[in-house]
């Protein structure tokens, strides 16, 4: 019997005791029908227009279900093991990705719906990205969400949000400005006003389009401000809030649009080391994830600075410590989780495999099979038991997987 079906058969007797708690879930569930149970109207009725149709409710700096208990990731329990997928693996390699689940302990893949570039990476009905140009279709997603689901694979919608300049571009009114009035660009980008509550009506747009065609979870990506040059920057009115509130605020205007959807976020890995909002990006480790049911710290060692201090261990170098960078980070956040009271999101890790030849001769090494290996030894050594690799090019070391 195919271990598809074997966790299929297994998911049913859980479900039958209903005394599960969701930590004893199949890592392989089968998912229901399309997304995860039945939502309700509001989370997928129609995709909502812009300003010249019917448009979403007005966004508000409200808490909104901040304060409320939910678990809407107990719908689809799923302790991932995964890895992200370009738009164009999804559309042009999908059955490879299939075959790999099948036979390894892979379980989820996350894949681009809005890329870091701005495309909308499927044939979209949301008015916005037809106006600004921004569909680019790379992969039909009706057909790869059937064909996942029917392996029992669980799907992850990718929407990058304010890093995005083909909104920038086509809504000027929408993006950070520079001093002389001109689009701000941060490494060769432009960004969307974090500031500017029209614009978050888009990303909850393409997210309710894409749990309509089946996702099991929306992972919401840039969630933050540059981290470049604050000065340089110029938002025009903020309300009087600061970069955290605003960002809080968004995913609070996410859960009150999506109340029965599964909502994810990608974060900084520092900031589960550094207190408040050190980097001025907009996150707070204890703040983010009040509205969120996962919250994923990128963890990648490459991207930590030389002789930075994780949980009290300095690392010289930490590209060449995968273990003890991520284990470090790991335990860093469980305990600052520990103080925090109400809701919680689960905590998956995404971790690194590639190679960052940039960061300087000496401060970095090839990833291999090992390297990722020891990644995720350090997430399950750290009490933990999730994860999803990124490399960015999807040429990831297949050999690192346990066979199934």
């Amino acid at each position: 019997m195919k271990k598809g079906s074997i966790k299929s058969i297994a998911l049913a007797v859980l479900i039958s005791l209903s005394t599960a708690s969701f930590t004893a879930c199949s890592t392989k569930s089968a998912p229901a029908a399309g997304i995860q149970n039945p939502p309700s109207a509001s989370a997928t009725a129609g995709v909502e227009g812009d300003s010249k149709n019917t448009p979403a409710a007005t966004p508000t700096d409200s808490a909104a279900n901040g304060d409320l208990p939910f678990k809407n990731a107990d719908k689809k329990r799923v302790k991932a093991k995964g890895l992200y997928l370009t738009a164009t693996s999804a559309g042009s390699r999908l059955k490879h990705y299939i075959d790999l689940a099948n036979t390894t302990e892979i379980n989820t893949y996350v894949i681009d719906v809005k890329n870091d570039y701005g495309n909308v990476c499927y044939n979209s009905e949301v008015p916005l990205a037809k106006e600004i140009g921004a569909i680019d279709v790379r992969f039909d997603g009706e057909k790869v969400i059937k064909e996942l689901h029917d392996n029992n694979i669980y799907a992850i919608a990718r929407i990058v949000v304010f890093k995005d300049p083909i909104l920038a571009k086509n809504k000027p009114e929408m993006a950070i400005k520079n001093k002389s009035g001109g689009l701000y660009v941060h490494n060769g980008m432009n960004w969307v006003n974090a500031y500017n509550k029209e614009a978050w009506k888009y990303s909850i747009d393409l997210a309710k389009e894409a749990l309509k065609k089946g996702f099991d979870e929306v992972q919401f990506d840039y969630i933050r401000f540059p981290d470049g040059r604050k000065s340089e920057m110029v938002f025009g009115d903020t309300g009087g809030k600061e970069r955290n509130e605003t960002v809080n605020a968004f995913l609070a205007y996410a859960r009150e649009q999506l109340p029965e959807a599964i909502i994810s976020g990608d974060v900084f890995a520092i900031i589960c080391e550094s207190p408040g909002d050190t980097e001025g990006i907009g996150q707070v480790w204890e703040e983010v994830g009040k509205n969120l049911d996962y919250i994923y710290p990128m963890a990648y060692p490459s991207h930590y600075a030389l002789g930075q201090i994780i949980n009290k261990v300095k690392f010289p170098k930490p590209d060449l410590d995968p273990y003890g960078v991520i284990k470090n980070t790991l335990l860093k956040a469980k305990a600052r989780y520990e103080k925090i009271e109400g809701h919680k999101p689960i905590l998956r890790t995404y971790l690194q495999d590639f190679t960052a030849t940039w960061i300087g001769k000496g401060n970095w090494q090839y990833y291999e099979d090992e390297q990722v290996r020891q990644q995720i030894q350090a997430v399950y050594d750290a009490g933990y038991e999730e994860w999803i690799l990124w490399d960015p090019m999807n040429k990831y070391r297949e050999g690192a997987f346990k066979k199934e």
